[in-house]
């Protein structure tokens, strides 16, 4: 099926306190958020028309900005407010927020102090982030050749737009090869994440290990499946993970706003079960995601 390009869509997106055609909501060629990365942006997923963990992606939003040394023109209560209405006029039952912060156009140099902050949210209809088919039976990994930085050269904390460079990067190597996405070591070379989503690995006793979050984000969702696994039983470890002990798992998953609970089935020359466990944390979050039908 013909993907829509999003800047040919029809609707409401709201930029800057106000309600625009969706075709309208255009950005000068020489904004600084463009030729310097001086954007943050969060991502939402929206179930059943209602928008899950939206304080905490707003919330993790502004902080990102800080973290960026910008200055957000509107409160955290204004931009709740605005993705549910935005997605209300949208008429989004299962899509996404995007919510994004940009520095515009006043200055064009490295310093941007007087710089208009520019702020908009816009709404989508949007279906899993990976092919369903794929997912039964676990995508697939290459092992990207480029590495998160050292945390102390970039703020790793943040959604900050830059920050995705080096994943869109290690994307297109990954589908270029045939993978599906790519699995990102950090700058010591233990494992961090994919591209856009947390990593999780079940060894032969059930337990879950994934890598501590030092160098890039503790996802919303990797910590929601961390509490749904806690409440079953199941042992979360979270350690440095070498890439030659994935020989001794058994299942992988990924987890994100985006990815949801996706299985893995092969990094590298590595290869998973999509065992019951997985599938059941999936089932799981589903079913906390999504409204609950009285009977």
């Amino acid at each position: 099926m013909e993907t829509i390009p999003y800047d040919k869509r029809s609707g409401k997106i709201w930029f800057n306190g106000e309600l625009v055609d969706w075709t309208n909501a255009k950005v000068h060629v020489l904004s600084h958020g463009l030729h310097y990365a001086s954007c943050v942006f969060e991502g939402v997923r929206v179930y059943d028309g209602e928008i899950f963990k939206l304080e905490e992606h707003t919330s993790r939003l502004f902080y990102s900005a800080k973290r960026m040394g910008i200055k957000m023109p509107f409160n955290e209560k204004k931009i709740n407010d605005v993705c549910k209405e935005v997605v209300k006029i949208q008429k989004v039952q299962n899509g996404y927020v995007r919510p994004i912060v940009w520095r515009g156009s006043e200055m064009m140099a490295i310093s941007a102090q007087k710089n208009k902050v520019h702020v908009a949210i816009a709404s989508w209809e949007w279906g899993s982030y990976f092919d369903p088919n794929l997912k039964l039976k676990g995508i697939k990994l290459n092992i990207s050749s480029w590495r998160r930085p050292h945390p102390n050269s970039v703020p790793w904390d943040t959604k900050a737009a830059g920050l995705y460079m080096i994943c869109t990067l290690s994307k297109h190597e990954a589908e270029t090869k045939g993978y599906t996405d790519s699995l990102m070591l950090d700058h010591e070379g233990n494992i961090a994440e994919s591209t856009g989503a947390n990593i999780f690995f079940k060894d032969k006793s059930g337990s879950l290990h994934t890598p501590i979050p030092d160098s890039f984000l503790d996802g919303i969702t990797r910590r929601c499946v961390i509490d749904i696994a806690k409440s079953k039983g199941i042992k979360i470890i979270e350690r440095k993970i070498k890439t030659e002990e994935m020989k001794d798992f058994v299942g992988c998953f990924l987890t994100g706003t985006a990815a949801e609970v996706t299985p893995v089935s092969q990094i590298g020359k590595f290869e998973f079960k999509v065992c019951n466990t997985i599938k059941d944390l999936s089932d799981s979050y589903q079913n906390l995601v999504r409204k609950k039908v009285a009977a």
